[in-house]
């Protein structure tokens, strides 16, 4: 028992750790260049000045030509994914996703350099998109890319790839627990020291870094007063709005995305499609374009008449459904956070036990929540960017139900439907592995049929066959010590006379009992073969038991029986 560990970190991670600290800084500074490359390109195309201001599409007087700009920033953005890179397209999680899962975690520098200069000329010229998604594909590149420099494993490199990503969101927004949360959910696909140590020290390198380049305090600073105990039935129905919005949302989307596939046009001009569209929606509420921030704030204080909200967010989801359907580069929490906020005022009326303000960043987290797949994240990422303590309960019920509506309705999210596309599918849920609970002296034989290094070829046949049954290996022991694996093929091949100990491949790989089954597995899966000899310490090696994939196999009888057998243990 002495040797058996509750993690598998070793002394590679303080060495991760030490490198995600110069990540988390690059993330930062990628976080800032995107927030002025957004800024430049919106004084370029809507007011004609070479400026790194803040500054919003909606004040523009350019009149009917604004029409034509999201146009032109979709034309530009479509040449640069056709001669540029191709991954430079779409929102940013989903092709993250794929190169952590799929790539072993390999980015190119031309997509640290192209995502973050097409998500600002769309934004810039009035895509209604949020910075966060572009961010995530920028820092993570970064961080893959220096992971590329450095001598680590395709996990390692995954880390910082993570780490990369999380730290820029952190940057962006300012809410460093929910950018690690996101890590947790929808990126690394893992809960280890390994790798949530680096996440969460990038992350808080980007917190500290962030006042000195961005901003500091909540982005949404809010208050709401303690909710009634009748809110609770009022989070339920918001819960329930807030689902099948994000389930309409996400089947719209790839409805689009459909319609764009069978136009008989390169998907090179797509963009400049959804431009269009972009445009004529920009003409009627030109608050839709660009990322809305101003209009997310006013929607949770209550500074829009229902009219007019229910109008500007009718137009956002239809261009913002259509420009990402496009295959156009820009973020999706900033339109889905500004959806939900609407979403929340319109049912604020109608809604008791709260504040009139507490409903639109209730039902801001539940839609979040329900499109990622990412309860925890929307959850913490709400309390974080308005800082509104009495509103967690409240929070915590809405986002679940609206989750759970996800869960039941839908088969993907809006993350993994395009990787599903792709013929590649991403499975969501996380547990424990049965593997990972048991070792390899709980599945071992204890008492394998062993050969004597001193015995003949012919008798060692004989002894095989005559056995209850007969194996493609065997472990030849002298005085119960490993001298090695005998395959019985070369047992029969062998001359009569010949001892088992000079047929014997060399022991250069064994497995210790304390080892996990999932160790174990990989090793043989590694190595490609069906039994491995156990020994009881790699200085002596005596021999204690052989463990086989069918071994293996019997680990995940205990899991299965409770998945599937239902049983009724009080009251019989």
């Amino acid at each position: 028992m002495k040797h058996k560990r509750d993690y598998t970190a070793d002394q590679r991670l303080p060495y991760l750790c030490a490198i995600a600290l110069p990540i988390g800084v690059l993330s930062t500074g990628a976080a800032w260049l995107l927030l002025k490359l957004i800024a430049l390109f919106t004084n370029l195309f809507y007011f004609q000045r070479l400026s790194f201001a803040a500054s919003s599409p909606a004040t523009h007087t350019l009149g009917w030509i604004a029409a034509l700009l999201p146009v032109v920033g979709g034309l530009i953005v479509g040449l640069m994914a056709r001669y540029g890179s191709e991954k430079i397209r779409g929102h940013g999680i989903p092709e993250a996703i794929e190169a952590i899962l799929f790539g072993k975690s390999r980015m190119s520098a031309q997509v640290a350099l192209l995502k973050p200069l097409s998500s600002g000329i769309v934004i810039g010229s009035g895509g209604p998109f949020g910075a966060e998604g572009p961010i995530i594909m920028t820092g993570g590149s970064l961080g893959s890319l220096l992971a590329q420099w450095l001598h680590v494993t395709a996990a390692e490199r995954k880390t910082l790839l993570v780490a990369g990503a999380c730290a820029g969101m952190t940057a962006i927004f300012g809410t460093p627990l929910a950018a690690v949360l996101l890590a947790v959910e929808l990126l690394l696909f893992e809960l280890k020291p390994r790798s949530l140590l680096p996440v969460a020290l990038a992350c808080a390198v980007a917190g500290f870094l962030r006042p000195w380049l961005v901003d500091a305090g909540p982005l949404f600073p809010l208050q709401v007063a303690t909710p009634a105990p009748v809110a609770l039935l009022s989070c339920l129905a918001a819960g329930l709005a807030s689902g099948v919005l994000a389930a309409l949302l996400t089947l719209a989307l790839y409805r689009i995305e459909d319609g764009f596939h069978r136009l008989p046009l390169h998907w090179m001009w797509w963009p400049a499609l959804g431009g269009i569209a972009v445009g004529l929606g920009g003409l009627l509420q030109p608050r839709a374009l660009g990322v809305g921030y101003d209009v997310i704030g006013d929607l949770l204080h209550q500074h829009m008449l229902l009219s007019a909200a229910l109008a500007l967010l009718a137009v956002k989801a239809v261009i913002w459904l259509l420009a990402l359907g496009s295959g156009t580069s820009g973020g999706v929490l900033a339109p889905l956070l500004m959806m939900g906020a609407g979403l929340g005022l319109l049912l604020s009326p109608w809604l008791p036990g709260g504040s009139p303000g507490l409903w639109p960043l209730v039902c801001m987290a539940g839609v979040l929540g329900s499109v990622l797949g990412a309860p925890l994240t929307a959850i913490v990422f709400a309390f974080g960017l308005t800082h509104a303590d009495q509103a967690l309960l409240p929070l915590i019920a809405t986002t679940a139900v609206a989750y759970g509506v996800n869960v039941l309705v839908m088969k993907r999210s809006i993350m993994t439907e395009k990787i599903a596309r792709r013929g590649l599918h991403v499975h969501r849920e996380y547990g424990v592995d049965p593997l990972e609970r048991l070792h390899v002296e709980e599945l071992m034989s204890a008492a394998p049929q062993a050969l004597e290094a001193d015995m003949r070829a012919d008798a060692a046949l004989a002894l095989c066959r005559a056995a209850s049954h007969t194996h493609r290996y065997y472990p030849v022991v002298r005085q119960r010590h490993l001298v090695g694996m005998l395959a019985l093929r070369g047992l029969e091949s062998a001359p009569p006379e010949q001892p088992c100990a000079a047929l014997a491949e060399r022991p250069s790989d064994y497995l210790l009992p304390h080892m996990s089954a999932r160790t174990a597995a990989g090793l043989m899966a590694r190595l490609g073969v069906a039994r491995l000899p156990v020994v009881a310490g790699p200085e002596r090696r005596q021999l204690v038991g052989v463990l086989s994939l069918s071994d293996l196999a019997r680990a995940s009888v205990p899991h299965a029986e409770e998945e599937s057998v239902r049983e009724k243990l009080l009251g019989r």
